[in-house]
Formats: structure tokens, C-alpha cells, sequence
């Protein structure tokens, strides 16, 4: 219980034994966090009460994520760099084929976006702002990925997709929380 700074004794008494009855726990606190009051236990009790497992992950492993999660990442840092105002926000990368091999890895990206407009704005004057972002999230992917990139990109239009429900759920959003 914080702001114990803020209630004189009985009240914080009585409210702490309500939450100890409340959380059914012996180990409801009173602290001060402003003022620094019985804060120092509250890191060793928890650690205290962790339970003990063995790791979810090797410690080798760098993320849980799939590399096709970062080749859409890097696009879409490219894009936010390189547009203003709200194009960034109205677009979701699509990485719709990733073909590795020894030497070379093969990505073709779709970035969607919700008008027609802003397609043409994605796109440029004959390609060149679309080719820009290309050239710097393939730079950039063949230092992440430490290897040779071939990266095709597509602009496509889904009107008004961050308001539909079944295009968040197709783009991987979770519409539930």
C-alpha cells in the first residue's frame, strides 16, 4: 500500500489489515514511495516469493520472434523516417514471402495502406520515395541478416483497414483486448 505519507498511523493500519484480509496475504506493505518508507523490501520479498523453473528460453536464443517480423519492422522504420504527418500510422508491412538460402535471402513485402492517395504518396513521383525505402531497409536487413538481400516491394490499398475488425485480425492484431 503506497501515500502512507498521506494517512496518519491508525489509518494506515486499518487499511492495511483490510487488504491483508482482502488479498488473503501476510505480506501486504506499507510504503512511501515519495518519501522513501519501506520501500528497500518490498525487491527482496518479491524475488523471495518467485518460484523456481528452468528458463522458457536457451540462453543462445536471441527472440521469439521470426525473422520475417523484423524484415517488416525495418521497412516499416523506413517509412516512418522518410513520410511525414499520418502516412506512417495508415500503413502495415505484409512480409508475403521469405526464401532463404546459403548466400541470398529473397523478401517480398506488401505495405498496405487505407486510400488511394496515400498509395501514390508511398510510391512517389515514377517509384523514387518507394525505391528509397527499399534501398535503405535492404541496407539495413543485410547487416541484421548478415547476408545478401533481394527485396520486392508492392503497395496495396485496404480502405480503412484500422477500423475493420477482420483486416486488424489479418495483420495480426489481437482485436479481443
Amino acid at each position: 500500500m503506497n501515500k502512507i505519507d498521506t494517512s496518519n498511523q491508525e489509518e494506515v493500519e486499518t487499511k492495511l489489515n483490510a487488504w491483508k484480509e482482502i488479498v488473503q496475504s501476510k505480506d501486504a506493505m506499507a510504503v512511501s514511495a515519495i518519501e522513501k518508507f519501506g520501500v528497500e523490501g518490498i525487491l527482496p520479498r518479491i524475488i523471495e516469493l518467485l518460484p523456481e523453473h528452468p528458463p522458457y528460453f536457451d540462453k543462445e536464443e536471441f527472440t521469439d520472434k521470426p525473422e520475417r517480423f523484423f524484415a517488416a519492422e525495418i521497412i516499416r522504420e523506413k517509412i516512418l523516417t522518410n513520410y511525414q504527418k499520418e502516412i506512417p500510422y495508415s500503413t502495415e508491412v505484409v512480409i508475403s514471402s521469405f526464401k532463404e538460402s546459403d548466400n541470398i535471402i529473397k523478401i517480398m513485402a506488401e505495405i498496405y495502406v487505407e486510400r488511394d492517395s496515400q498509395k501514390g504518396i508511398i510510391i512517389g513521383h515514377k517509384g523514387s520515395a518507394l525505391k528509397k525505402v527499399g534501398i535503405q531497409a535492404r541496407k539495413e536487413m543485410e547487416a541484421f541478416f548478415m547476408k545478401q538481400i533481394h527485396l520486392e516491394t508492392h503497395v496495396k490499398v485496404e480502405p480503412n483497414w484500422r477500423s475493420k475488425e477482420k483486416a486488424l485480425l489479418k495483420f495480426g492484431y489481437n482485436t479481443k483486448d
